[in-house]
């Protein structure tokens, strides 16, 4: 059963903020890895996607030590 993409909690549209810093996969409209990484920061807006419908998800959070 395919999940339904807007209801995911991992799931981050362009201009939400970033809920952790790290590397985020970019997926398209119909949920395909378009093999793009952005470095985001905490706090900060989710940039814009160079095509409409595609998403971010988290694929390695920020490591460090204080």
């Amino acid at each position: 059963m395919a999940k339904n993409k807007d209801t995911d909690k991992n799931i981050y549209k362009p201009g939400m903020k970033v809920p952790t810093s790290g590397q985020y996969s970019v997926y398209g409209p119909r949920g395909g890895n378009k093999g793009i990484e952005v470095t985001s920061v905490k706090g900060e807006p989710f940039p814009p996607t160079q095509t409409p419908g595609c998403y971010y998800r988290l694929s390695d959070p920020t490591k460090h030590e204080k």
